[in-house]
């Protein structure tokens, strides 16, 4: 990222948000890398003063960004430029508000990509599946290390080192079918509290075990600018992560250096060296999921979207889905309104011959 001579006062808007707006991390770096970014380009045009700085000139950079940007993307861009000089303004930084009528892009409205309700079946019946064929590999590898060991002890003229080399490549195999079974029940209980709970993959993996109540059946989850919820989950998701916490978590566990795992101890779910998953990793699980299940290719995020959809197919008022995805405005909530007529006009046109 590029410094500019203007670091200072970005470094001061970026705390203030942070003090006084609750935003994420993942925001707020957007928004210095944005802020950097749009005060560089006036640099590299000679300005030295954030007072030089006037509307045209933010509208010309507008006009530059957007050859190169999406208009999801110009409007955050927008957004942080204005709050910054409406900051500077207030904060005396500058004498005037030369952001206070830019207009933000409109972004067209998309309804959000969905599984169906079989899909979503289907994909976490081939999730559960792969974790019963790797249980029975690793018991399996096993019984086939056990049997090698008895049939060594009664095989007078071998030596002992001849036996241990033998033995070596059966404890190999059994670690192996052991990690790769864990990393099934750890796929598996991401993909079904995702879909129960409809919750980001950012809230996934920041996830500590502390934050399950079995007993309720619910978890505690913070969200954007560190709200913190309670969402519900069902009985399936309540089994794939009980497997999960007795069997696989601690296979991975033992993967970790004594540094990695002081880091993890907390964490509800592991990456394969043991340390805490990153959103990377629960991305490719879920993209991979649905390949492997033969459904459309989707991220986690198309997984909540596909949550939400079923729970008000399923008949959940519109305020109740709110609380649980955790929108700051219903109008987010109610895109899925839209998502669930558009299926309706669907199965309506396959299920009647004069639709």
């Amino acid at each position: 990222m590029s410094s500019t001579q203007f670091d200072g006062d970005i470094d001061s808007f970026v705390s203030y948000l942070k003090s006084n707006r609750g935003l994420s991390a993942n925001t707020l770096k957007a928004y210095r890398a944005d802020l950097t970014a749009c005060l560089h380009l006036f640099e590299l045009r000679g300005v030295t003063d954030l007072n030089e700085i006037t509307l045209d000139d933010l509208r010309s950079w507008m006009a530059v960004e957007s050859r190169d940007h999406a208009r999801s993307s110009m409007a955050r861009k927008t957004v942080a430029v204005r709050g910054f000089f409406a900051w500077a303004y207030e904060h005396g930084v500058t004498n005037t508000d030369p952001a206070a009528t830019l207009m933000t892009p409109s972004i067209p409205s998309t309804l959000p990509a969905v599984l169906t309700e079989s899909q979503a079946e289907q994909l976490l019946d081939v999730a559960e599946h792969a974790v019963a064929t790797n249980q029975y590999k690793d018991d399996g590898g096993a019984a086939a290390a056990s049997g090698s060991g008895k049939a060594a002890g009664k095989t007078a003229d071998k030596s002992a080192d001849t036996v241990n080399r033998s033995e070596a490549p059966a404890r190999a195999d059994k670690r192996d079918n052991a990690r790769v079974t864990a990393e099934s029940q750890r796929n598996a209980a991401i993909l079904e509290l995702l879909y129960a709970t409809g919750i980001r993959v950012a809230e996934l993996v920041s996830m500590d075990i502390a934050d399950i109540d079995f007993s309720n059946r619910t978890i505690k989850v913070t969200g954007k600018g560190n709200k913190q919820r309670v969402v519900p989950f069902g009985l399936p998701a309540q089994r794939a992560l009980e497997t999960w916490l007795e069997q696989g978590r601690p296979v991975l566990a033992r993967t970790a250096t004594d540094a990695v795992k002081s880091r993890a101890a907390n964490a509800l779910f592991l990456g394969a060296r043991g340390g805490r998953i990153d959103q990377r990793i629960a991305r490719d699980i879920v993209h991979r999921a649905a390949r492997e299940a033969g459904v459309p290719d989707i991220s986690p995020h198309a997984l909540r979207h596909s949550a939400a959809t079923h729970i008000l197919d399923g008949g959940a008022d519109l305020r109740e889905v709110q609380e649980m995805l955790g929108h700051s405005s219903l109008k987010t909530t109610q895109r899925y309104t839209h998502v669930s007529i558009e299926q309706l006009k669907n199965r309506y046109g396959q299920a009647f011959p004069r639709a």
